[in-house]
């Protein structure tokens, strides 16, 4: 197996629509490829709306010094 990676950066919709081409081939020839991207994903937006939410709730603790 290769063992060089290499980094893509696509939107969601675009991962959607690799993870949907890949559902159109063989099972057995992708499953492990769309398992890892299904990962990496998921793993990407948890850290994304973790990120998110602390943002939020700094922006929240600002604002209510701010209003006192």
């Amino acid at each position: 197996m290769e063992t060089n990676n290499i980094q893509l950066e696509l939107t969601v919709s675009e991962t959607n629509t690799v993870l949907a081409g890949l559902g159109q081939q063989p099972y057995i020839k992708v499953a492990e490829l769309i398992e890892k991207i299904q990962q990496q994903g998921a793993s990407q937006l948890k850290s994304y709306d973790d990120n998110s939410q602390m943002a939020n709730s700094e922006s929240s603790k600002i604002s209510v010094k701010d209003g006192q």
